[in-house]
């Protein structure tokens, strides 16, 4: 199993619970390693900016800004990222209360974190290939 799969046994066959989509990731970058590279980079960038965004606004600013990632998750193959950032688009988008809100905030926090992690782990092994 690759640093860009989860830790379950069964990540291995089931891309939905892969942390990075590998195959897809390498479809929508033509195989070409540093294009991939330089799209995970602007991801993880892009996630800090759009979670400073989110952190605290108004729904409808989160809405947007969840929206972003969703596009953005779905383009590298993060799969629980594009999820929780839908959710979080649905919940703002909704009147389900400031509290579900937050949790939903904080999924999308947990799915990034986990993304990033595996992300880095990646372009560290890139940088030892090389």
């Amino acid at each position: 199993m690759t640093a860009m799969t989860a830790t379950s046994a069964s990540a291995g066959s089931d891309p939905q619970r892969a942390v990075i989509d590998d195959d897809h990731l390498g479809r929508m970058t033509l195989g070409d390693r540093r294009l991939e590279r330089e799209v995970l980079e602007i991801f993880v960038r892009q996630t800090v900016i759009m979670l400073e965004r989110i952190a605290g606004a108004e729904p409808a600013l989160a809405a947007a800004a969840a929206h972003t990632l969703t596009g953005s998750a779905r383009g590298i193959g993060a799969w629980r990222v594009a999820r929780a950032a839908e959710q979080l688009e649905r919940v703002a988008n909704g009147k389900s209360g400031r509290a579900a809100l937050d949790e939903a905030v904080e999924e999308l926090k947990s799915a990034t974190v986990e993304a990033s992690a595996a992300i880095a782990a990646r372009l560290g092994d890139v940088l030892r290939g090389h």
